[in-house]
């Protein structure tokens, strides 16, 4: 068992093969509890990507919606056009490329603000992503071949159990083996001490650059499947909220610790199905969560696991 839970390969093919079983088994489970369990999935992608700018890079990205946003709009757009100029049949064919493309171009957004913007860091970071994200909301908004400000509807129902648990491993996989290779120990290097870490000869933008990148491409995969979960999309599904609920999981999990982010994902998807009650303050209890951590807790309410080892021998 020890060495399973050592081995990352291992723990891919496990989940891999756990995500195939489940769909498999799709057809027969209630709707309701099929779309609750996607939506921890599309949950865990957007807060594992996120924990690598902001937990393991020790940035503070206010933005990840905006990300998701591009992924879910692009994905969309290639598949409606898909299927009106090819048909349903070809459909299922189109659905994975479209994933990676509308992932793609989420990349190259996160590219095009990393490059200028994270030579910021703290508070400044946190308000340039802030704005990027609104901004990408209002180009949205305002353009027609995107819906403009209706979004996009009827978009084909083809997120399910076995995809996005698939693309959940494979986000959890290529982040813990980045950040655990010899490269990935950058990352933790800018994250404990920019200033050190540029003394030792490290390029601490590049690493920012690169965590950016990938965090952008796993946010705009998750963008798609969530389109073609719910089916429509629109601007205000992606705003400042959207961003705010993303890092209230990283946080909740523990800053840099991909269990308990996993961990924190999975109890604040399912939470606002038991606060339904309640719905209409929910920002309000993840404010006073997070302040309640920031006292009692500040590494995190699920914070678990071995200590990082050292940089140096």
């Amino acid at each position: 068992m020890s060495r399973i839970l050592k081995d990352p390969r291992l723990l891919l093919l496990i989940a891999i093969v756990a995500a195939v079983i489940t769909g498999l088994g799709a057809d027969q489970m209630n709707l309701y509890y099929r779309g609750v369990i996607i939506d921890i999935g599309i949950a865990i992608i957007l807060a594992v990507s996120l924990n690598l700018i902001n937990g393991h890079t020790g940035q503070f990205s206010l933005g990840h919606a905006g990300f998701m946003s591009v992924g879910a709009y692009v994905a969309a757009m290639i598949t409606l056009a898909a299927q009106k100029s090819m048909g349903a049949e070809v459909l299922a064919w189109m659905f994975l490329p479209a994933l990676l493309v509308g992932g793609l171009v989420a990349a190259l957004a996160g590219l095009l603000v990393g490059i200028p913007s994270l030579r910021l860091r703290g508070d400044y970071l946190a308000i340039v992503t802030l704005g990027f994200g609104e901004i990408i909301r209002v180009i949205f908004q305002n353009v027609e071949a995107a819906g403009g400000a209706s979004g996009l509807s009827g978009i084909p129902r083809m997120t399910g159990l076995t995809w996005t648990f698939i693309l959940a491993a494979i986000a959890v996989y290529v982040v813990g083996c980045l950040v655990n290779s010899t490269y990935g120990r950058g990352f933790i290097a800018v994250h404990d001490d920019e200033v050190a870490a540029s003394s030792m000869g490290l390029n601490p933008t590049r690493y920012k650059v690169t965590a950016f990148v990938i965090g952008a491409f796993f946010a705009g995969i998750a963008g798609g499947l969530f389109a073609h979960h719910k089916t429509t999309i629109n601007p205000q599904v992606f705003d400042f909220m959207k961003s705010f609920e993303v890092v209230v999981m990283v946080i909740l999990g523990g800053m840099g610790r991909t269990g308990g982010v996993i961990l924190a994902a999975i109890i604040l998807t399912l939470a606002p199905e038991f606060l339904r009650a309640v719905a209409e303050y929910r920002m309000i209890i993840y404010a006073l969560l997070i302040i309640f951590l920031m006292i009692a807790r500040p590494q995190g309410l699920f914070h678990f696991g071995r200590k990082r080892k050292p940089l140096t021998h």
